[in-house]
């Protein structure tokens, strides 16, 4: 199992349920929100541009983290069973 790249190795299923389980804070998800919103109603200036492409970049981040966990934890329950 350890030759797969994508898995999260070292770490407990509970750390990797605590991983998969992993959202933004919330004063993190009100700004990207209120960017967003702004977005949606017309061009935001240079810097909050800025601040929306790293939040996006963050979220992204954080999916590919939550995935990683949850396979992680897939592949040791498809182990456990064969």
């Amino acid at each position: 199992m350890t030759e797969d790249p994508e898995l999260l190795i070292g770490l407990s299923d509970g750390e990797l349920e605590a991983l998969a389980d992993g959202v933004l804070s919330p004063t993190v998800q009100q700004r990207l929100d209120e960017l967003l919103a702004r977005n949606a109603e017309g061009p935001l200036s240079a810097p909050e541009q800025a601040e929306l492409d790293r939040l996006l970049d963050r979220v992204d981040h954080l999916t590919t983290v939550k995935t990683r966990a949850r396979y992680t934890l897939h592949q040791r329950v498809a182990v456990s069973r064969t």
